[in-house]
C-alpha cells in the first residue's frame, strides 16, 4: 500500500491511473503541505487554489510547464526574487511562451491571442465543428462495426483539425498536420500503427507557421491566414512574426491534445455510467452541465506550478521566495467545503461551473470556450448517431472490474486509449 505521506507524487508510478486518494489524503490532512520531495509545498484546497492563481504579484509562472525540473537557473537570495526570475527567464524551459509569462509580457501576449478568439472567428469555427464531427464519427463508426479506440479514431484528429481550421491552415494541409503531430489513424485492415509524426512537433509548427505569416504578411489575401498574420497588439502595434507564430503554436500545443483527453473522458463516463447516457439522450440540453461536472471531477489538468516571488505565509505555512508551489485541480475541485458530495457526478449542482479546471486569474484557459463547444458538439454527435455507447469489455474488463491505463505524466491526466463498442442508429434494427 502507497504511503501517502512519502510519496512521490511526481515520480511514482502507482498514482498515475488513479491519484484520487493521495490528492484527499493531502487536503484531509493540510490543504497547504510541504512535500517530502524536490522542496514543493502542495495546495490541495479550493480555496488556497484559488488564491495562488489569483495573486500573480506573489506567484509567478516562469514554471508552469515543468514544475520543480529543471531547478531555478539560479540560487535564491532574500526575500523578494523578481528581479532574478527576470533576469535568468531565458534559461527555463518554454520561457517564450504564453503560459509561463508574468505580466506585462503576458499581459500583451494574452490581448494578442485574444484578438485571435474573436466572436465571429469562433462562430465561424463551430459552424465547421458540427460537419468535422460527423464526418470523424462517420468514419470511425464505419471502421469495425462501430468499434473503435476513441482517441486515435475520433477525439485527436478532431480537435486537431478544429484549431487548424480556427487559424486558417489551407485544407490542402490538413493531411501533413495530422502526420506530424500524431493524429492521423492506420485505415482498416492494417495490423500496426504507422505514424510519420514529427520528432519536434512544436518545431514543426514554429516552421509551418512562420512561412503561412511571412507570406501573408508578404501578399494579404481574404483568408484567416492573413488575419492572424496582420493581428494587433490592444494598442494597435505590430508584432515580431516570432510572437504571433508562438501565440498560434501555444494553441495548439494547449489546446489540441488536452480537448481530446476531454473528450476521451466524459464518453468513458457515458460509458460506464448508462443512466447518465440515457439522461442526455432524453435531454440533451444537459450536456453542457455534464461535461462541466466532467471537467470538475476528470478534467485533464493534473498539476498547476508557480514559483513565489516573495516571502509569505500561504494557509498559515511561511514559504521562502523560490519555492516551487503545487495545485492539484483536481483535489480542489473535490473539495467538500465548496462542492455538496465531491466525488459524485450530479447534472443538477447549483454551482457546476464553480470548478477550477480551466484555473483562475490572468492564467485562466483562453480556449475554454473552445473547449467547451467542441466536447458538447462531440458529445452531442456521439449520442445522436449512435443508439448505445459502450466500454469494450475485451479492451477494459467487465463493468465490476474496469481496467484503464492513463498517460505517466504528472502535469495532465488522460486515458492511454479508450476502446468503445457503439451501436450506430439504425443498426440495431438490421
Amino acid at each position: 500500500m502507497t504511503d501517502f505521506d512519502t510519496v512521490d507524487i511526481y515520480t511514482d508510478p502507482s498514482l498515475v491511473d488513479d491519484p484520487f486518494p493521495y490528492f484527499t489524503h493531502l487536503r484531509e490532512t493540510c490543504p497547504v503541505a510541504r512535500l517530502p520531495h524536490h522542496g514543493v509545498v502542495a495546495v490541495s484546497s479550493y480555496e488556497g487554489a484559488s488564491d495562488v492563481w489569483r495573486d500573480a504579484a506573489t506567484f509567478s509562472s516562469c514554471n508552469a510547464v515543468t514544475g520543480p525540473f529543471p531547478a531555478l537557473p539560479f540560487t535564491t537570495e532574500g526575500d523578494d526574487i523578481t528581479e532574478l526570475i527576470a533576469d535568468h527567464r531565458g534559461a527555463l524551459p518554454m520561457n517564450e511562451y504564453l503560459v509561463t509569462q508574468d505580466p506585462p509580457t503576458h499581459t500583451a501576449l494574452r490581448g494578442l491571442l485574444m484578438r485571435l478568439l474573436t466572436p465571429k472567428r469562433m462562430q465561424e469555427n463551430e459552424e465547421f465543428m458540427w460537419r468535422l464531427a460527423d464526418q470523424q464519427l462517420e468514419a470511425a463508426l464505419a471502421r469495425d462495426e462501430g468499434r473503435m479506440e476513441v482517441l486515435d479514431h475520433f477525439a485527436r484528429p478532431y480537435t486537431l483539425l478544429v484549431i487548424a481550421d480556427l487559424l486558417g491552415v489551407p485544407e490542402e494541409d490538413h493531411q501533413v498536420f495530422k502526420m506530424q503531430l500524431g493524429a492521423e489513424h492506420p485505415e482498416p485492415g492494417v495490423g500496426e500503427h504507422r505514424r510519420a509524426v514529427s520528432k519536434d512537433p512544436l518545431a514543426f509548427l514554429f516552421e509551418t507557421f512562420t512561412n503561412y505569416v511571412e507570406d501573408r504578411r508578404r501578399s494579404p489575401r481574404q483568408d484567416v491566414l492573413t488575419q492572424l498574420a496582420t493581428t494587433t497588439y490592444p494598442d494597435g502595434s505590430i508584432p515580431e512574426v516570432a510572437d504571433v507564430v508562438r501565440t498560434a503554436t501555444f494553441l495548439f500545443a494547449a489546446g489540441q491534445d488536452t480537448t481530446a483527453r476531454l473528450i476521451a473522458a466524459a464518453l468513458q463516463v457515458l460509458g460506464d455510467h448508462p443512466d447518465i447516457q440515457d439522461a442526455l439522450r432524453s435531454q440533451p440540453e444537459r450536456i453542457g452541465d455534464f461535461l462541466e461536472e466532467v471537467l470538475r471531477l476528470d478534467g485533464p489538468v493534473k498539476t498547476v506550478s508557480r514559483v513565489t516571488k516573495v516571502t509569505r505565509s500561504i494557509g498559515g505555512l511561511d514559504v521562502p521566495a523560490g519555492t516551487v508551489i503545487a495545485v492539484f485541480p483536481h483535489a480542489a475541485n473535490r473539495d467538500p467545503a465548496r462542492f455538496d458530495r465531491p466525488d459524485e457526478y450530479d447534472l443538477d449542482r447549483p454551482n457546476v461551473r464553480e470548478h477550477l479546471a480551466f484555473g483562475r486569474g490572468i492564467h485562466s484557459c483562453p480556449g475554454g470556450p473552445l473547449a467547451r463547444v467542441e466536447a458538447r458538439i462531440a458529445v452531442e454527435r456521439f449520442l445522436a448517431r449512435t443508439s448505445r455507447i459502450e466500454i469494450s469489455a475485451t479492451a477494459h474488463g467487465s463493468a465490476e472490474a474496469r481496467r484503464y491505463a492513463f498517460e505517466p505524466t504528472y502535469i495532465l491526466r488522460g486515458l492511454k486509449e479508450l476502446h468503445l463498442e457503439c451501436t450506430p442508429v439504425g443498426a440495431q434494427d438490421r
